[in-house]
């Protein structure tokens, strides 16, 4: 795993990721024991992830509106291709882009990214708003955790030995930031098909 602070200024990605959700709104994921997440999600790419009843997986068309997800914008791709060739994975294309939107009191619980076709490629993700304690567990679930302090514009790369490894977001603490309020959003770059 590489963490790379400071890597993207965050300010230039709002009025992309607005454009993506005037297209495809945010929403609440089902999970497969029929709990919905706290995280709100949406996706761009011609694939984007979803949950609901029957699992996790990659889907081209948008549940919520019957539609192809929205265009993954340049920007995005170049940011994403630039953090992981820094990281040592210099053939990175993503074709995948997972929108997390967290409030104060929301969390991500310790899960694998196990949906994609090929782990060889590595999983980058752009933290924007407010900070968030991220933390890392390793191959399994259980065990003692690595924390890791995530502000606005730090980028964590998973790859190689790291890219199954369990991770999540503990629970959000009453924040705000200039640009993005109360919030924090989370761009997860993926090439999933």
């Amino acid at each position: 795993m590489t963490h790379l602070p400071k890597f993207v200024d965050t300010g230039l990605l709002r009025p992309a990721i607005e454009t993506i959700l005037s297209s495809s709104p945010l929403r609440r994921m089902e999970t497969q024991r029929g709990h919905f997440m706290s995280v709100e999600t949406s996706n761009c790419g011609s694939l984007g992830w979803v949950s609901d009843r029957r699992g996790y997986r990659y889907a081209e068309i948008d549940p919520l509106t019957g539609e192809p997800w929205p265009v993954m914008p340049e920007l995005f791709k170049r940011i994403a291709e630039k953090a992981a060739m820094t990281a040592g994975f210099p053939k990175f294309r993503p074709d995948s882009c997972l929108i997390n939107y967290y409030v104060p009191g929301t969390q991500m619980g310790a899960h694998q990214d196990k949906d994609e076709k090929d782990f060889s490629a590595p999983i980058v993700s752009v933290s924007m708003g407010i900070d968030a304690r991220f933390f890392v567990l390793g191959p399994e679930r259980r065990g003692t955790s690595t924390s890791v302090d995530l502000s606005d514009g730090d980028v964590v790369v998973f790859g190689g030995a790291s890219r199954l490894f369990f991770h999540g977001v503990r629970k959000l603490k009453t924040a705000s930031h200039e640009v993005f309020g109360a919030s924090r959003w989370n761009l997860t770059f993926r090439k999933a098909g």
